[in-house]
């Protein structure tokens, strides 16, 4: 199983942590392994870095998280094999 770990940048707003773990993990049949969430500078704006963990291919993944009303940006920081 490959690990693969993402920084998403978005507007702070709770239902839009909602969409990412159900739209980009749960739908997609990727498994939660950490999640953290940090706010940046402005107040509004937070960092969400993702490790998730999948037999499936990446390459869908980060577009469409990017397509979610307010993630402003979504990159791939590593992967890893398990």
């Amino acid at each position: 199983m490959m690990q693969h770990s993402l920084s998403i940048q978005e507007r702070f707003r709770p239902e839009v942590v909602e969409r990412i773990l159900r739209v980009g993990v749960r739908h997609r049949g990727f498994e939660l392994c950490a999640l953290n969430m940090t706010p940046r500078a402005e107040a509004e704006n937070i960092n969400i870095h993702l490790t998730v963990a999948s037999k499936r291919s990446m390459d869908l993944l980060p577009a469409q998280l990017s397509k979610l009303m307010d993630v402003a940006c979504v990159e791939i920081q590593q992967l890893t094999t398990q």
